[in-house]
């Protein structure tokens, strides 16, 4: 909800907030026999306390608008429209037969705190802090853009420029060559995954994921009736030979892998694996889906090489984007592969959006052609590095008796696993929320509940070691329950 009552005005906030939902009830926003949000998350929302939020409903329900069921919750009554003679959808079945399922609801609480917390200390979501963003180098872009281009439908696979743009810079940095021709443009690397899940596979298809994964936190992989497997990730990344064993036992058509600095582990599949992968592949027929988000995030002067760099057969297709080297805001991707294939995901790209923002394309295009681009990656490494010598440091004073991790060298995530194995992670999540800090719960990336996920590229520099001291007392107080 975007609307916040006003506390500097007259009207008590009850009676504000009383207003404010029956207008939603009256315009139709909650329907008959709609469930309200409960009173505890109104009043993080509206930011006011709970006994605010029951003076409200209990304004509602004098007006008889709404009326409470034991185990259900405030609903919205079904008299409201009684002398309407025409029948209103029951949209309370339709949002829960959806053909999507929905988030997470630990994911939907990070993405509404983060909203309306502005002071709680963030390692929860994937993304850069602002000073980590390139601002020399979009300053520099701002003062040399001319807006002078074509402002209508783009060519349905991208901007033509852009896409030859990726080509050179995917060439240069990544070790892949990929013409123009080959190249998708998407909303991110998110939409890519979508595209190739619904133009590629059928229900009952079975495909394998890596455990754990943040493709285990997408509900897509759920909601499209695949069978999903999953390959174990171990220090050095997945163990080729289980994809034999998965392919004989279930035919798998599809793996996606995010080889290089993974997500949420921080492993990089080694090279050995990395040949193997490809060969067995290409020995059964196996699609790979490589993730591709951090190998311009290695700390040191090692080259990341991908699969798609050793691919000579057309096994991979490739996803990548700009979120985690400029911005999780500039909503460009990109998806290089056969080019029947980008043509058919372009087709049905084109049927969902008619194509991506004329602007962020130029936008994404002179950022990558600016000279102060490799200027900014090799600032980022240094500032990301800084970031995780920090967050190590704090674990290892506040918890270096509870916690294991191994300490990664590249990307912007850090993996722990606790000592104690039957901790709650739910209730150590929601005292670390009262306590001013979110984290990445294993289970919700399918992993088991004493392992954690720490993204330490959203704090500032300054917050870290206290949010990891706000952690450390929360999982102490954890272990005593």
């Amino acid at each position: 909800m975007e609307w916040k009552p006003d506390k500097v005005n007259d009207l008590p906030l009850y009676k504000q907030i009383s207003n404010y939902l029956e207008s939603c009830i009256l315009n139709g926003e909650w329907p008959s026999g709609s469930r309200l949000p409960s009173e505890r998350n109104l009043a993080k929302t509206f930011r006011v306390n709970r006994s605010t939020i029951n003076s409200a409903f209990e304004e509602l329900k004098s007006s008889g608008l709404v009326q409470s069921i034991v185990g259900v919750g405030t609903v919205v009554s079904k008299n409201v429209w009684e002398n309407d003679q025409n029948r209103t959808p029951n949209w309370d079945r339709f949002v829960k037969e959806g053909f999507y399922l929905s988030n997470n609801p630990i994911n939907q609480m990070i993405y509404q705190l983060i909203q309306t917390e502005e002071k709680i200390i963030n390692f929860g979501i994937g993304e850069l802090h602002a000073d980590l963003l390139p601002m020399k180098l979009m300053e520099n872009v701002h003062r040399s853009m001319k807006l002078d281009g074509d402002l209508g439908y783009q060519h349905i696979q991208g901007n033509i420029k852009l896409r030859e743009v990726i080509s050179t810079h995917m060439k240069q940095y990544r070790n892949i060559t990929a013409s123009a021709s080959s190249i998708l443009i998407t909303s991110g690397a998110q939409q890519a995954i979508h595209l190739i899940i619904q133009c590629l596979l059928c229900p009952g298809d079975s495909v394998a994921n890596e455990n754990p994964s943040y493709a285990y936190s997408l509900p897509i992989f759920h909601s499209d009736g695949l069978n999903t497997h999953f390959l174990d990730v171990q220090d050095e990344g997945i163990d080729p030979e289980q994809i034999i064993d998965l392919y004989k036992k279930h035919r798998i058509k599809m793996i996606f892998l995010n080889p290089i600095h993974q997500n949420p582990t921080g492993t990089t599949l080694n090279l050995e694996r990395r040949k193997k992968v490809m060969e067995i592949c290409n020995k059964y027929g196996i699609a790979i889906i490589e993730d591709d988000p951090y190998s311009l995030l290695t700390y040191d002067d090692e080259k990341m090489y991908s699969l798609k760099s050793m691919d000579t057969n057309g096994l991979v297709l490739y996803i990548s984007s700009l979120s985690k080297i400029i911005s999780s805001g500039l909503r460009i991707g990109w998806i290089s592969g056969p080019q029947p294939v980008i043509q058919r995901l372009a087709d049905v790209k084109q049927q969902i959006d008619f194509g991506h923002s004329n602007f962020s394309q130029w936008y994404a295009t002179a950022l990558l052609e600016s000279p102060y681009f490799n200027e900014h990656i090799i600032e980022l490494r240094r500032g990301l590095k800084n970031k995780r010598d920090l967050i190590v440091e704090a674990f290892k004073h506040e918890l270096h008796q509870d916690i294991r991790f191994i300490v990664p060298n590249g990307g912007i995530h850090l993996w722990c696993e606790s000592n104690h194995k039957t901790i709650n992670d739910q209730l150590l999540f929601n005292d670390a929320i009262k306590r001013g800090v979110i984290f990445a719960p294993g289970n919700t990336l399918g992993s088991q509940h004493n392992f954690f996920r720490f993204t330490y590229s959203r704090p500032e520099m300054n917050t870290i070691a206290n949010g990891i001291h706000r952690f450390a007392e929360a999982l102490k107080a954890s272990i005593k329950k």
